[in-house]
């Protein structure tokens, strides 16, 4: 099983747990986060890539993982995550390098993910 499969089905399977709740603030959160990266004065891509750089330099492995999914889907190359992630070590400091490391590893499986799925 890949680490891309692994974190997007325990997220899922989490996520379902925590919403069977009916906890009124958990759910209004979960759409407040959903509504935050719609499209509106700044798109989508631009709202991941900085999702993105906050969520390395606040070292939230979850979140990027999250975000690296997201940014993939919506179209972003290589060349950009490299420097997405120059901007998160610019502001996070050094201590952002392991979190780059995971962050790195991850893009790259979804990109081997994405070239297995390819004809």
């Amino acid at each position: 099983m890949s680490i891309v499969k692994d974190f997007n089905d325990y997220r899922a399977r989490m996520n379902e747990v925590i919403l069977s709740k009916n906890n009124l603030v958990m759910k209004r959160l979960w759409n407040l986060d959903t509504n935050t990266y719609e499209d509106g004065a700044l798109d989508k891509k631009t709202k991941e890539m900085l999702g993105l750089v906050a969520s390395m330099v606040l070292r939230c492995d979850d979140c990027i993982k999250y975000h690296l999914g997201k940014c993939h889907e919506l179209g972003i190359n290589t060349d950009q995550m490299y420097e997405i992630f120059a901007v998160a070590n610019i502001v996070g400091g050094t201590i952002v390098i392991p979190h780059t490391r995971r962050a790195a590893e991850f893009w790259e499986e979804l990109n081997t993910t994405l070239l297995k799925k390819s004809p």
